[in-house]
């Protein structure tokens, strides 16, 4: 959405979240369905967070929890309409990590036997979000699903090209191992889909530090698991104004630091041989 265009259509989301009764959206739907929504936040965005939160909880089917990971030291900050929030449905947790890969890594060690769906936090989901995500699951539950993807490309020697250049794929012949879900409108995971490796703080932290969504991407691949498409797309979430002025996506886009992260994790796990078809198969 333009900037324009966004502001009446996010304030009038504002306004119809906010009129929803506390009770009623902790009672939430009837359905239930068998899933993790999971996602984290920074200090900046607390105020606003509420309304994420909301639009989760105000989905016309309810997940099986919602689970928010902050970071330890905001434990005695949190913004009192957040704290309201908090239900059988809903819950916050904490961690040590500073990083965005904390948005998952903590859920998949919490919840080992369930689909996790992650989101982001500077946007509110539409009602049919989290049902068309598993609609889509059930008819692929092997499948990492992203409502938004990228496709990796690769030059003739077989070396990957810059981030700038996977909005499509070169030819417009689509690699399955090369579609690279990115987070904004959430990621499906379904589990055992990513290698142990996720859990490696150390190795994320030094080879891509700000970029998770690359992160979960390399080791979906070093577990053999190909990420797709939706195609059941919900409308686009509604951005909160005012939550962009601090965002990976602007810092990793502007310096290419995506470009820098990629190459990084594929001298150390070698993923073009995955991509391309020469590599290693599915972990044991």
């Amino acid at each position: 959405m333009k900037v324009v265009k966004e502001l009446p259509i996010s304030l009038l989301r504002t306004a119809q979240l906010s009129s929803i009764p506390l009770g009623r959206l902790k009672r939430g739907p009837e359905q239930t369905i068998p899933v993790i929504v999971s996602l984290t936040s920074i200090p900046s965005r607390l105020k606003s967070l509420h309304l994420v939160i909301r639009s989760l909880l105000a989905q016309e089917v309810s997940a099986k929890k919602i689970v928010l990971w902050l970071h330890e030291d905001l434990k005695t900050t949190l913004p009192p309409k957040l704290q309201k929030l908090v239900c059988e449905r809903f819950e916050i947790r904490y961690s040590s990590l500073t990083c965005s890969h904390r948005k998952l890594i903590h859920s998949l060690q919490a919840f080992p036997e369930d689909t996790i769906i992650t989101c982001d936090d500077d946007l509110m989901y539409r009602r049919d979000w989290l049902s068309l995500f598993y609609r889509e699951h059930l008819q692929h539950p092997q499948n990492i699903i992203g409502n938004h993807t990228v496709h990796i490309n690769h030059d003739v020697n077989g070396k990957p090209m810059p981030f700038k250049t996977w909005r499509q794929p070169l030819g417009g012949k689509i690699n399955p191992w090369a579609l690279t879900p990115i987070g904004a409108w959430g990621v499906l995971y379904p589990p055992n889909s990513l290698s142990d490796q996720v859990q490696d703080v150390d190795v994320f932290l030094e080879l891509a530090p700000r970029a998770d969504d690359l992160w979960f991407k390399a080791m979906a691949l070093l577990k053999g698991t190909i990420s797709i498409q939706a195609t059941h797309l919900p409308r686009e979430p509604i951005p909160i104004g005012g939550t962009q002025k601090v965002a990976l996506k602007k810092e990793n886009l502007g310096a290419d630091k995506n470009t820098v992260q990629w190459n990084a994790l594929e001298q150390r796990f070698g993923l073009s041989h995955i991509i391309l078809g020469s590599g290693p198969g599915p972990e044991n």
